[in-house]
């Protein structure tokens, strides 16, 4: 697989394991409204450092992702990314409720933003699963029992922009390590399930 940058940063590429840095204040959200008050509003940047091959048609991509957790927000993601007004991503993410959470962002025109499961300890395996225009993120503890965390449809066109994301939106930036990366071009039987 030949990979390349949107944002570029620097990367450490040693057998199956990458290591990429997270430049401070980096994220990918959009949003054109307050969420209220209290709390910390996600800023809209699209300016994360972004890793990634492109990939045509159906496919299941894997990998363990870890990092320190130090600052809200800051995650390590996969991405799929037609443009800055639509991509998805999931991430291994420190939300501003002080967990470690597989969070799922999906952006047409727009960034919603959904809290998934909270996960104990710093690592833990993402996948990302293409049938036609749906997709589904899925979070693993142990890299072979998958479990679902979103599933929702993108016009991203059948060639998409796929890769691994490193954010810290409110932090000064960091390490974010994937491990055993796999991109498999098949297609699925049930996409809830990721199998």
């Amino acid at each position: 697989m030949k990979f390349q940058w949107l944002n570029e940063s620097s990367v450490k590429v040693e057998g199956s394991r990458i290591e990429m840095q997270a430049a401070p204040g980096s994220d990918y959200f959009y949003s054109s409204a307050d969420a209220g008050e209290e709390g910390i509003t996600p800023e809209s940047l699209c300016n994360a450092p972004f890793y990634y091959t492109e990939v045509t048609g159906d496919f299941v991509l894997r990998v363990k992702a870890s990092h320190e957790f130090r600052s809200v927000y800051d995650a390590a993601a996969v991405m799929i990314y037609r443009d800055d007004a639509c991509w998805a991503k999931a991430c291994f993410e420190r939300t501003d409720f002080g967990t470690h959470a597989a969070v799922s962002v999906v952006t047409n025109g727009e960034s919603d933003d959904a809290n998934g499961c909270n996960i104990d300890g710093n690592t833990c395996w993402l996948q990302v699963v293409r049938m036609g225009s749906a997709f589904a993120f899925h979070y693993s503890l142990d890299g072979e029992h998958f479990y679902m965390t979103r599933y929702f449809h993108l016009p991203v066109g059948d060639t998409v922009k796929v890769g691994l994301v490193a954010q810290s939106p409110q932090g000064d930036g960091g390490v974010r390590v994937f491990e055993d990366l796999t991109i498999e071009h098949k297609t699925v039987k049930n996409i809830r399930t990721g199998k």
